[in-house]
Parts: C-alpha cells; sequence; structure tokens
C-alpha cells in the first residue's frame, strides 16, 4: 500500500477513537458536576456552559501558534504532541474534585489540544494534490463517526460505570490512538530544518496578506457560525413538534445523528467531486445546497418531517469543510500550510464559541424557525463571498491564460 493510503486510513481511525473519546464526556458533564456538590440547576448550567466553551477559547488562541510550529518541526509531532498531553490532562479530568479544578483542566486541554487540525495538515501536506479532496473527506468521516458515536456509548457507560472512570477510559483510548500513529505513520514531505524561517509574527502578516486565504478563514467561521447556531435549541424543537411515543431525548439525539451519518456517508464522495471538478466548485454548490434545506426546516410540523430534512442537510454538509481544507492547501503558501491550517482552525473555533451563544440569543427574539432562515442566509452570504472573491477571479485568470496561449505562435 502507497505511505499516503497507510498513513490516511491510520488517522482516520485514529481520529473515530479521539472524537468518539472526547465527545462522551459531554452527555454527563453536568451530572459530572453535581456529584461535585454543584446542586442549584442553575449554577449547574452556567459551570457546564463555562467548562464546554473554555476550551474552544483556549484553541482558538493558541491554533497558529502550533500550525506555525508545525511547519518548522513536522506535522507528525504536532499530532503526537496533542495525543500525549491529552491523554494526561483528561486522566487527571477524573482526579478532578471542584468545578474550577474541571475548568482549568479544560483550559489546559484547550491549549494543547489540535490533534484533529494536525491530522488534517499531515494528510494534505503528504497526500497527491489531485487525491487531496478525497483524502480529506475520507478522515472527515472518521472523525464525525467518533462524534456520533461518542455520545450514545457514553450515555451507556455512565449506566454501568461511574463518571470518574469514564474519563479514565476516554484518556486510554487517546493514548492508544496516539501510540498507533507513533508507529504506524510516515511523515514523508518533512519541513527542511537547514531552511531559514521567518519570525512568527513575519509570518503572521504574511498569511494575512494571502486575500485567497482572508476569504476561506472567512468563509470557515460563518460556516461553523451558521451549521451551530441552531444546534443548542434542537431538542427544544423536538419536543414542540411532539417527539413520537414521547421519546423526546431519543429523537432529539437522532435529529443529530441522522445529519452526522449523512455527512460521513457523502465526504468523501464530494472529496472526489472536488478533485475532478475543483472544491471551489463543490464547497460553493455545498453552501447553496445547505442554505436550501435549511429552508424548510423552518415549515416543518413534525419530528419525520425534521429527519428527513436533517438527512438531506448533512449530506451537503459533508462537502463542506473538506472542500475547505482542501482549497487551503492550493492556496497555502510552499511551507507554510500548516501556519494557514492553524489561522483557519482558530476561525473554526471562533464560530463554534459565537455561534450557539448567537443562536441561544436570538432563538427567544426571532424563535428557532426564524433562526433556521437566518442560518440560510449566511450560508448564501459565505456562497456568495466565495465565488466574488475566490472563483470568479480564478476563472478569469483561466480564460486570461487561454486567451494569451491561443495568441502564441505554435512550435513547428
Amino acid at each position: 500500500m502507497e505511505t499516503w493510503k497507510r498513513n490516511l486510513y491510520i488517522l482516520m481511525a485514529s481520529e473515530f477513537l479521539v472524537m468518539g473519546a472526547m465527545s462522551m464526556i459531554i452527555p454527563f458533564l453536568p451530572l459530572y458536576l453535581q456529584e461535585m456538590g454543584v446542586t442549584d440547576p442553575e449554577k449547574t448550567q452556567l459551570w457546564s456552559g463555562l467548562i464546554f466553551g473554555v476550551n474552544f477559547l483556549s484553541a482558538f488562541l493558541v491554533a497558529p501558534i502550533w500550525g506555525s510550529l508545525a511547519d518548522k518541526v513536522g506535522r507528525k509531532i504536532m499530532v503526537l504532541r496533542s495525543g500525549y498531553g491529552m491523554t494526561v490532562v483528561i486522566f487527571l479530568m477524573g482526579l478532578a474534585t471542584s468545578p474550577l479544578q474541571l475548568l482549568l483542566l479544560r483550559l489546559l486541554n484547550g491549549t494543547i489540544s489540535g490533534f484533529i487540525p494536525a491530522a488534517i495538515s499531515l494528510v494534505a501536506t503528504n497526500t497527491p494534490k489531485e487525491r487531496t479532496g478525497y483524502a480529506l473527506g475520507l478522515l472527515q468521516s472518521g472523525a464525525v463517526a467518533g462524534n456520533i458515536m461518542g455520545p450514545f456509548f457514553g450515555g451507556l457507560m455512565a449506566e454501568v460505570v461511574d463518571y470518574k472512570t469514564i474519563f479514565y477510559l476516554t484518556a486510554v483510548m487517546i493514548g492508544l490512538a496516539t501510540l498507533v500513529v507513533t508507529y504506524s505513520v510516515k511523515e514523508e514531505k518533512k519541513p527542511d530544518p537547514k531552511k531559514e524561517r521567518a519570525g512568527f509574527f513575519k509570518e503572521v502578516s504574511e498569511i494575512l496578506h494571502q486575500k485567497p486565504l482572508l476569504i476561506l478563514f472567512s468563509v470557515g467561521f460563518m460556516l461553523q457560525f451558521a451549521m451551530l447556531a441552531p444546534m443548542p435549541q434542537m431538542s427544544l424543537f423536538v419536543d414542540q413538534l411532539g417527539a413520537p411515543g414521547g421519546y423526546l431525548a431519543f429523537f432529539a439525539g437522532l435529529v443529530t445523528a441522522v445529519t452526522g451519518l449523512a455527512n460521513m456517508l457523502a465526504a468523501p464522495r464530494l472529496g472526489r467531486l472536488g478533485d475532478r471538478y475543483g472544491s471551489e466548485q463543490v464547497l460553493f454548490f455545498a453552501m447553496l445546497g445547505a442554505a436550501v434545506f435549511f429552508i424548510p426546516h423552518a415549515m416543518v410540523t413534525s419530528v419525520w418531517q425534521l429527519l428527513i430534512l436533517r438527512f438531506l442537510l448533512g449530506l451537503c454538509v459533508g462537502g463542506l469543510l473538506p472542500s475547505l481544507n482542501s482549497l487551503i492547501r492550493s492556496k497555502a503558501p510552499q511551507g507554510k500550510e500548516s501556519t494557514a491550517y492553524g489561522y483557519s482552525t482558530s476561525a473554526t473555533f471562533l464560530g463554534n464559541m459565537l455561534g450557539p451563544i448567537t443562536g441561544g440569543y436570538l432563538s427567544g427574539v426571532i424563535g428557532i424557525r426564524g433562526l433556521f432562515i437566518m442560518t440560510a442566509i449566511l450560508l448564501i452570504s459565505g456562497a456568495m463571498v466565495l465565488r466574488k472573491g475566490l472563483i470568479r477571479p480564478s476563472q478569469h485568470h483561466q480564460e486570461a491564460h487561454r486567451s494569451v496561449s491561443r495568441k502564441l505562435p505554435s512550435a513547428r
């Protein structure tokens, strides 16, 4: 098997384990706080929100630093740094005795995290350019599958073992995944250690002066902001529609899972289309498709209608992040791909943070149905930004190149 394929399959399985392990914690976090002595429901919700969100905050701040370092010392070492670091920190979370300790450990976890962005960077830079879209799509399938299965298994395990044990098991799973990467993944295209590198702030200036990258960072932020804004309200919406048989928790989870399932199925196929027709086109039409399927969300009258729309939405969502990451690889300055991914990660984490907060506020003003319409408008706006800033200039350049070629005398 070719090295890039072996790397891809191993990292896909590792992402499944890491994302599954990380998301196992989510279902019982409020219950873990209650076990620590936080019995007031309002305080439990406050602490849960802070502990969940602070991980994104610290990751948002440090992602560009880790990306820049990856371009200097290598991408694989960044995967290992993150994996082994999270193994230790999550194990310590099982030893926490107060919400403050848990908050500080989540803050530290965000600071050292970055397994997924580092794996994306490693695959993107060690895969043939003509297969990058397919590879990144397959990589996303592994991460999404982990996100789907993690909360399910976390909820089941919380019924069998105590919460602290789940933290220990989570640490073991991440440690095993990192150990496999250590001995099985080979980084063929490594940074040249003899090459003189610019300082961090000079690299910042160089990246932020690349207009195509700025457009892609903006689109990445808009994607995550738009997709996550309605998520905290979905269980309430399912309740409003009336869960069949009164199984609210089951159908609320199913609404999320069915989108992830479609995403997982579509991502590799849309990645292949990106390799064939251009990731710009796939990203543009996937954003428009997602917007089109968000609009009827505002008109559904039953959970079954919502489930169908969420599945169709997931088919479009599968083309978003793989296409975005493929474009970042192609537009980044040579040798600074990981730095560019660092800024992209910061942009998406910012969307992860602000989307649910803004969506929660706006749902009280315009309702969740209005929130679906707003999400569709944001996605259409992002698609137009992409088309105006990236697709049209690229097409114009190609047309100009063909025109010049026709005028040049042919070699005889």
